[in-house]
């Protein structure tokens, strides 16, 4: 072979794809991060909905008709 790196390196490669499929292939564990931007997206929520509770048009007085 003229490249005996080449060929050790995509014969790892192909391995660790075939064996990646087993059931009994390793597993990592995903760890769930915490939420670090949950309180300032919480506020923000908050300090938008009081805004649009200001800004909405109230409905106009409904006047007693006679008929």
């Amino acid at each position: 072979m003229e490249h005996p790196t080449g060929y050790l390196t995509a014969l790892d490669a192909m391995n660790r794809h075939v064996n990646s499929a087993r059931p009994n292939a390793p597993v990592q564990v995903e760890r769930a991060r915490p939420a670090l931007l949950a309180p300032t997206r919480q506020a923000t929520a908050l300090a938008l909905r009081r805004l649009a509770d200001r800004i909405q048009p109230r409905p106009l007085p409904t006047v007693p008709r006679c008929s």
